[in-house]
């Protein structure tokens, strides 16, 4: 048997079940019509009067038979369906009754078994579906994701105009703290404002980090990159830094801090767009950061030497 198709014997096992199993046309087309996903399968069947069940049964199954690749869904639920029918009574008041019972009985026990019988193909559409399934959430997930990063995109265009500072760190605060629970950064503080900086704490991957993000104007400098340290150092060991500056950072104060077993990393404004604008994801941005620095000891790797 093809794991991939249904058996030559199984589909005419099926014709013969719903020829067998339904006495009128209006009940087999009802049956079909709940049992078939695919409407555009029943409005191309003749109904007509002069048409028999049996013709009806053996064009759908045909039909179906010929395209599996389309069809496969479809016929493994029909024969599902037909498996599961047990009530046969309206067929014992037509005339030779027993014996179309007996006949729909066994063409109905004949659709169980080649039912079981693709059990590892059952099981194979199950997986597909499975996966389908997954993909279909995933994609849902993202356009969720893609949008969120849209709007927030739109709040840090608003923390770029020239505005009253305090109103300017209430937007960044915000996009900060909604930024880090989208990429699930488990922020462990409020971020706060204090001056021209926010304060907080997340974790990734299993570390703690310490968070501080300024958007004051000139380039932040070794003063800065020093006061942090210093909070830093005064955490638990395994405690890390990232420090966003908008405006970026004076290289001088970049050199005197990288070298050996550095403590932090640093995020300036073309990598927060490049994570808002869906370029990179924060955790990946995060990761490549924390592996170049423990690789080289350099704190600060820009964004467009990764994309």
């Amino acid at each position: 048997m093809n794991a991939k198709r249904i058996s030559s014997v199984a589909l005419r096992d099926l014709e013969e079940a719903l020829a067998a199993a339904f006495w009128f046309k209006d009940d087999l087309r009802h049956f079909l019509t709940l049992a078939i996903t695919k409407p555009e399968l029943l409005s191309r069947l003749d109904w007509s009067q002069s048409n028999s069940k049996r013709n009806v049964a053996r064009d759908l199954v045909g039909r179906m038979a010929a395209n599996q690749d389309r069809y496969l869904d479809d016929l493994l639920l029909l024969m599902s369906e037909v498996s599961r029918l047990q009530d046969f009574s309206h067929l014992e008041h037509l005339d030779d009754g027993p014996a179309k019972v007996g006949r729909a009985k066994s063409a109905v026990a004949a659709v169980q078994t080649a039912f079981a019988q693709h059990e590892t193909l059952i099981e194979g559409r199950k997986a597909v579906e499975e996966h389908r399934r997954v993909a279909r959430e995933a994609a849902l997930r993202k356009s969720a994701e893609v949008e969120r990063l849209r709007k927030l995109e739109e709040t840090f265009r608003l923390v770029l105009t020239p505005t009253e500072a305090h109103r300017r760190g209430y937007l960044l605060e915000g996009l900060l703290k909604d930024l880090f629970e989208l990429f699930d950064l488990d922020p462990k503080a409020s971020f706060k404002i204090v001056g021209e900086q926010i304060d907080g704490a997340f974790n990734f991957e299993g570390t703690d980090y310490l968070l501080e993000a300024k958007w004051q104007t000139p380039r932040s400098g070794t003063d800065e990159l020093d006061s942090f340290n210093g909070k830093i150092g005064r955490k638990l060991d395994n405690t890390l830094g990232l420090l966003i500056a908008i405006n970026s950072f004076e290289p001088t104060a970049v050199a005197v801090h990288s070298g050996a077993r550095p403590r932090m990393v640093l995020m300036d404004g073309p990598d927060l767009v490049a994570v808002l604008e869906g370029r990179i994801r924060l955790n990946d941005l995060l990761r490549r950061k924390r592996q170049h620095a423990a690789h080289s000891g350099e704190i600060f790797l820009p964004v467009n030497e990764i994309l």
